[in-house]
């Protein structure tokens, strides 16, 4: 199966800039960011006035880092998971001979990182509000057998209405496609501070386990405005992740201490799961977590498992599950693109 077609304007310039024209689509606005492979830029498609975040990768800088295979991966983990509120939705996929677009719905509050660096620690009410956000997200990934492995602030992004939707799948895991014979993932992956410590065993890890653990870091982080664990020395960093070495601010409430120690528990085989996440004592206090939050939640997976089975699938959803798809030929000379249409 070959990308769709899609007409291109005049050749692309070297390096994309504000006010340029995409595609005859899309119009380019401020970069938002940039990384090792490629920039973010804010966007508007011109016909339905939408605003969007297109992710530019550089082809040459991808293959000659050898991180083809996770371009792939993030592609094509990013289609399967389309329609959760909690995670950020791709739109399309477009290519030309020398770049990779990535168009994505806009999150137009940032990340959270930076909520938390500009006002510092945040209260009970909200960290729970944002923290049941990410568990929602994440009982989703794992419902579908992908497992994120690099959760952290950064990689969390707020829309206009304060909802918190995960981002970044590059270095996420498929259950059917990574894992041995021993039933567990091998590869060592992960930020640092975030990583869980049966990564840095080295013996294999289950991937649920592990983004419960950066879960626990994050909720920290959340309601301290520091990380659990942090020294200027990262192997003596290391060894506090591994003995789980860190202590709770007085401030922090007893029911909120009782969940953080469960969740940072060194032990991935007497870690808290997720199931038991949604119905811990703190998570549910206040009444902003409900049943009703989650119903939605298996709503979604119903439909997931719907469109699986019938036959209306739009061409993405067909690149998306398809388990053998080859999506190398984003990275020949082919120009072209995979959309969602209609979503």
């Amino acid at each position: 199966m070959d990308p769709v077609s899609d007409p291109l304007p005049a050749p692309e310039p070297a390096e994309p800039s504000s006010g340029k024209i995409l595609f005859g689509k899309y119009s380019l606005g401020k970069l938002l960011g940039r990384g090792a492979s490629g920039k973010v830029y804010q966007a508007k498609n011109i016909s339905t006035k939408q605003t969007v975040a297109i992710k530019c990768i550089d082809k040459s800088k991808i293959m000659k880092s050898g991180h083809v295979a996770q371009i792939e991966r993030e592609i094509s983990i990013m289609g399967r998971l389309q329609h959760h509120r909690n995670i950020v939705n791709i739109l399309e996929v477009l290519a030309t001979k020398t770049k990779i677009y990535f168009v994505m719905e806009f999150a137009k509050g940032g990340e959270l990182f930076n909520l938390i660096e500009k006002h510092g620690r945040l209260n009970e009410n909200l960290s729970r509000r944002f923290f049941c956000h990410l568990i929602s997200a994440v009982r989703y990934c794992h419902s579908l057998g992908i497992f994120h492995r690099d959760l952290k602030p950064e990689n969390l992004l707020l829309d206009g209405n304060g909802v918190l939707k995960v981002s970044d799948f590059g270095l996420s895991a498929v259950a059917e496609q990574t894992r041995n014979n021993d039933g567990l993932l091998h590869t060592m992956c992960g930020t640092p501070a975030y990583v869980a410590p049966e990564i840095l065993g080295k013996k294999g890890y289950g991937g649920a386990k592990v983004d419960v653990w950066s879960c626990g870091v994050i909720l920290f982080v959340l309601n301290t405005g520091y990380l659990p664990f942090n020294d200027t020395n990262i192997m003596a960093m290391y060894r506090k992740i591994y003995r789980a070495q860190f202590r709770i601010p007085r401030w922090i409430s007893p029911d909120l201490q009782r969940l953080l120690r469960r969740l940072l528990d060194p032990n991935p085989e007497t870690r808290i799961t997720i199931d038991e996440i949604v119905r811990d004592p703190w998570f549910v206090k206040g009444g902003y977590v409900d049943g009703a939050y989650f119903e939605e939640d298996r709503r979604e997976m119903k439909l997931k498992s719907k469109m699986k089975s019938e036959s209306f699938m739009n061409a993405f959803d067909i690149i998306s599950f398809s388990s053998g798809f080859d999506l190398s030929g984003l990275f020949g000379d082919s120009c072209g693109g995979f959309t969602r249409r209609g979503g």
